[in-house]
């Protein structure tokens, strides 16, 4: 097992190669480091001429959108789209999805069962546009990239989506609804002294902190909380547990991805090996909480709303 002190801010190469692996396989989950997000994200042109199905005479079809990304499968549906393709996945996708073909891992999707399907609308997010756009612009692919990297920005996404597939009331009342969960929390919280909350998150093997910039410390920000992570202008960074004790979180929340079991496991060897954790006032007092993968991905997802009660819960434990 390796050891969180050993994720310091040193200079050589494997760091940050193994930083960047790390940052790729949360991506992965539907979320993940900080990526270019540029023209592509708001594109509406076909995915490509041949593979649109378009007629000779250009007549306007039935979009065929292939989702590349759980979280994205899970907008569609909620906004009652059909889809021609979606992401191979272990976890349990919408049922109105389960004759549709799978595309692939969200990280490489299949690119010739992708263009088989001659979608017109390739959807991804903008955590994994760097590492895909390069593959799709070679095959002459123009995929979208859809940032999920906050929960405003989700919003943003799925009102564009519904404007475009002529669904636009069906994303206004999804987004109410989300609306209405931060209102309700905002005024839960409202005259409650900010916890400092410190972020963890793993997969098996590694260990990254979360700023306030990810999508769960986008969560922790808008239930009043105070990353202990401030000043950085990504997702997530490296750190050693000397300079995170010295900021003493009153909050630890630990997220687990990839393979979860193994890195509760991890993260529970971690803190009991690792003396250092038994100084920090979280462990003293047992606020340390496990965050559940099914609500807190790594990108914004549908899930929000529970995630923010569950949140509230674990960030005011003695109200």
């Amino acid at each position: 097992m390796k050891r969180y002190t050993a994720f310091t801010q040193g200079k050589s190469f494997y760091f940050y190669m193994l930083v960047s692996i790390v940052i790729l396989l949360l991506a992965g989950c539907s979320g993940g480091a900080e990526a270019e997000q540029n023209s592509s994200a708001g594109s509406k042109s076909p995915a490509t001429s041949e593979a649109a199905g378009k007629s000779s005479d250009d007549k306007v079809q039935t979009p065929r959108i292939v989702a590349t990304t759980v979280a994205i499968t899970e907008i569609t549906d909620a906004l009652g789209l059909d889809l021609a393709g979606k992401p191979t996945s272990t976890k349990m996708l919408p049922d109105r999805y389960k004759d549709v073909p799978d595309v692939g891992n969200p990280m490489s999707p299949d690119m010739e069962k992708v263009m088989s399907l001659k979608p017109t609308d390739i959807l991804s997010v903008t955590t994994l546009q760097y590492d895909l756009e390069p593959k799709f612009k070679d095959l002459n692919i123009n995929a979208e990239f859809l940032n999920f990297e906050s929960l405003a920005n989700m919003q943003k996404e799925i009102q564009k989506l519904g404007d475009r597939f002529d669904k636009a009331a069906k994303a206004k009342e999804i987004n109410g609804t989300l609306d209405a969960k931060v209102a309700k929390v905002k005024q839960q919280i409202q005259g409650k002294k900010s916890p400092k909350v410190l972020i963890l998150l793993g997969v098996p093997g590694s260990y990254l902190v979360a700023t306030e910039h990810s999508y769960i410390g986008d969560l922790v920000k808008i239930a009043g909380g105070t990353n202990v992570v401030q000043d950085q202008k990504v997702e997530y960074i490296a750190h050693n547990t000397e300079a995170l004790q010295q900021s003493n979180p009153d909050i630890i929340l630990r997220a687990a991805h990839g393979m979860p079991d193994e890195v509760v496991k991890m993260f529970d060897e971690e803190f009991k090996t690792n003396d250092i954790w038994k100084h920090f006032n979280a462990v003293k007092n047992g606020h340390v909480y496990d965050l559940p993968e099914t609500l807190f991905g790594t990108t914004g997802n549908l899930a929000a709303s529970s995630a923010l009660d569950e949140l509230v819960k674990m960030m005011y434990p003695s109200n």
